[in-house]
């Protein structure tokens, strides 16, 4: 999916002065425009049938229809929209189930002025938004799966993360990578600090380290 040249933008939670709050914050954005609100989960699945979105963003308690299921049934029927999950609480298993219903991101409300903007762009170019503590989630549940014998993933990293580590591992800076990339910065720094704290690293040495060792670039 091609990003939009400006993303349009369903947002879903009970409280009108969260939505009007959290409106204002994307409507501020050239790139983000808000087409449809929803009260509650079953007006969420109602509006997908009838606007165009690129990206729904899901409050996880909401009436009638809560946001994880409001997020499978938007996943079953549009496949292309993104889906960003807003929650008040920092619940692994609320962020596991967001992601098994085709979420693609989990963003506490407590700091969504924050990092919403970040996580709906992330979303939308197709990448994983994941806060602090949900990428400890993810850590302890590799190490659990693997305790048990479980199949595990191919990497704890994702494929924008790996593309990332082998740039900086080859020694380019920052702005080089997000000039490359066609991103921010901003979005660099945040990806770099993601990743070393994934595989509890420290440095670029150490980074250029692990890319040898997983293949990413020769020695």
């Amino acid at each position: 999916m091609t990003t939009p040249a400006v993303a349009r933008v369903l947002l879903a939670d009970d409280h009108a002065l969260v939505r009007a709050g959290l409106r204002m914050i994307l409507d501020t954005e050239p790139d983000l425009a808000v087409v449809a609100e929803a009260a509650n989960g079953h007006e969420a699945v109602q509006q997908i049938g009838h606007v165009q979105v690129d990206l729904a963003i899901l409050d996880i308690a909401m009436p009638r229809l809560t946001g994880i299921q409001a997020a499978r049934e938007i996943h079953r029927a549009a496949p292309e929209v993104r889906i960003l999950m807003l929650s008040m609480y920092d619940n692994e298993q609320y962020f596991f189930e967001s992601l098994r219903v085709g979420a693609s991101g989990y963003v506490l409300k407590s700091v969504a002025d924050r990092d919403l903007l970040e996580a709906c762009r992330a979303t939308l170019r197709g990448e994983s938004y994941l806060y602090p503590g949900a990428v400890n989630s993810l850590i302890r549940d590799w190490l659990q799966r693997a305790d048990r014998a479980e199949p595990l993933p191919r990497s704890l990293l994702t494929p924008r993360e790996e593309e990332i580590v082998k740039l900086v591992a080859e020694g380019y800076s920052s702005r080089e990578i997000a000039g490359d990339l066609v991103i921010s910065v901003k979005t660099v720094d945040r990806h770099r600090a993601n990743i070393l704290q994934k595989l509890g690293l420290r440095d670029r040495l150490a980074l250029t380290r692990y890319a040898i060792r997983a293949g990413l670039i020769e020695p």
